[in-house]
């Protein structure tokens, strides 16, 4: 019997034991000298002046935006299409999310929709990163500059990306990275803030200790929250930071064969990448019309899919907001069309046929 291929999952080893094994030999399991050493693992990667790791990526863009004073009254333009939590931590520091639509081709943030979206109260935009590509984050950027606002990256799904050879969450005033266990690379959960502002950083490490600068004190001068990380964490991320490079180029692998098997299959399309951008391949994803028949052929034949993220304005949490469904048609196709094939590190070869066969023994029907 033929056992079930799951979409995603972790390449978790004997690396990821060794370290955590230092965790216990030091006896420190709160964050301490190992997560230090994954701070300046990630800022080798990224290049930002500042990491501070958090305890998941939704508190890390929380810590963003009450760094930068945004809250009660003030409105933050996030995508349509993107994880929920992108909008929660928006709510989480007081302030509005703003939703606004997508474009078709490569699911950015629509920058002429963006400039309908702004208000008086708009202070920021935060723009996503999604499936291991990035936004397109310099016209963003301009935007920003032009109405004078915060620019605040989610590259939740984007550790590894970069755009015009510059790592993603390092264009804006403030930027985050996700280690959640589905991610590229994994600590189980884990959020990173990327920023070169001293002071944005030291604001953001006092949102995450109590309000405080330093550990071990216990006169707090600002007020702030228990985000920490743990030494387990940081172990486990960086055995899986020493295994970025190779799980990137497997990954690539995986998306190419996909993409070249099913290249004359009519009606499936790939999600592709613009020449500027170096993608990590998170999910290979590809846009048909009959996503739904054709994500259940593959479940009846124990393969795993994944549909796109649900659209926020359809998110029956935000149903008190009375929003306009015909505002938002990019991020519902995308949502209805989109789907992710399996493409984690240890696909075999033979598991990658079989689902291409399945594939293609479906469009014959």
């Amino acid at each position: 019997m033929k056992s079930f291929i799951n979409q995603i999952q972790p390449w978790i080893g004997e690396e990821e034991s060794e370290q955590l094994l230092r965790v216990i030999e030091s006896t420190f399991v709160t964050e301490h000298n190992l997560t230090r050493e994954f701070e300046a693992k990630v800022r080798d990667l990224t290049g930002s002046k500042h990491a501070i790791a958090m305890t998941n990526g939704t508190v890390a863009l929380f810590c963003c935006l009450k760094s930068l004073g945004i809250g009660p009254g003030d409105e933050v333009i996030v995508p349509d299409m993107t994880f929920i939590a992108t909008s929660n931590s928006v709510i989480m520091a007081g302030a509005t999310p703003v939703f606004c639509d997508i474009k078709l081709d490569d699911m950015s943030l629509d920058v002429e929709k963006i400039k309908e979206c702004i208000t008086s109260k708009t202070k920021a935009i935060m723009p996503v990163h999604l499936y291991g590509g990035a936004a397109n984050i310099k016209e963003l950027k301009r935007v920003c500059e032009e109405f004078n606002l915060f620019l605040v990256e989610d590259a939740a799904q984007g550790v590894g990306v970069k755009y015009d050879g510059k790592h993603v969450g390092t264009f804006g005033d403030l930027g985050i990275l996700s280690f959640y266990g589905n991610k590229t690379i994994t600590c189980g959960e884990g959020g990173v803030v990327l920023t070169d502002d001293d002071d944005l950083a030291a604001s953001c490490y006092r949102l995450k200790n109590h309000g405080r600068d330093t550990k071990g004190i216990f006169v707090h001068s600002h007020i702030g929250f228990n985000f920490a990380f743990t030494e387990m964490q940081a172990a486990i991320g960086i055995a899986q930071l020493n295994k970025l490079e190779k799980i990137i180029s497997r990954k690539k692998e995986i998306y190419d064969r996909y993409v070249l098997s099913l290249s004359e299959v009519e009606g499936l399309r790939p999600l592709v990448f613009e020449e500027n951008i170096s993608p990590v391949y998170w999910f290979t994803s590809f846009f048909t019309n009959e996503r739904a028949s054709l994500a259940k052929h593959l479940d009846d034949n124990k393969i795993q899919t994944r549909q796109f993220f649900y659209p926020l304005h359809k998110q029956p949490c935000y149903g008190f907001m009375g929003l306009d469904c015909e505002s938002f048609p990019n991020s519902s196709q995308s949502f209805e069309e989109g789907i992710s094939l399996p493409s984690s590190y240890n696909l075999t070869e033979s598991q990658q046929d079989y689902i291409i066969s399945c594939i293609k023994d479906y469009y014959k029907k």
